[in-house]
């Protein structure tokens, strides 16, 4: 990239850096991450496009509404799979949604992503090991620690068994 290069760029993201977030906000609550995409887009490029000023509106935008899209497309996915018997206590339809929420909450972080990984991601314990880069040992324990840590927090009874399937 030629010294020029970079000046321009600089240029061009406090000209429109602004504009470009309040644009792409019409469309997604990530703007900020848009725009950025915008300009790193722009700096592959080459030559850049002349005018310049609506090839940035123009990405800016379709990538705002791409990012709208990949959200509802996700939220779709997540209460899809929320609504799925993938439950820690034995009666699913007993568990209210922002308590279990709440409960997850109180957990330190690495015990709530294996629960997470685990129950609603359907990642068995050695995909969930080899994500956190540990041993299946390790993930198993801190596993039955955040299901005991659980069931305290929420009062539940439940048996003594583990959802061990698909190891």
């Amino acid at each position: 990239m030629s010294e020029e290069l970079p000046d321009r760029l600089g240029r061009l993201v406090d000209r429109y850096g602004g504009p470009l977030v309040l644009y792409a906000r019409q469309w997604t609550a990530s703007a900020e991450d848009v725009v950025q995409e915008t300009f790193i887009k722009l700096v592959d490029l080459r030559p850049w496009p002349e005018p310049i000023e609506p090839w940035l509106f123009r990405v800016t935008r379709n990538a705002a509404i791409s990012e709208r899209r990949s959200f509802w497309r996700r939220k779709r996915r997540e209460q899809a799979v929320s609504r799925e018997d993938r439950s820690f206590v034995p009666r699913a339809d007993s568990l209210d949604g922002q308590v279990a929420s709440a409960a997850l909450e109180q957990l330190p972080g690495e015990l709530r992503e294996i629960v997470v990984a685990r129950l609603w991601g359907g990642l068995t314990f050695e995909q969930i090991a080899e994500v956190h880069a540990t041993s299946l040992a390790t993930v198993y324990r801190r596993y039955q620690a955040a299901i005991a840590a659980l069931r305290e927090i929420l009062g539940a009874s439940c048996p003594n068994t583990i959802h061990t399937t698909n190891r």
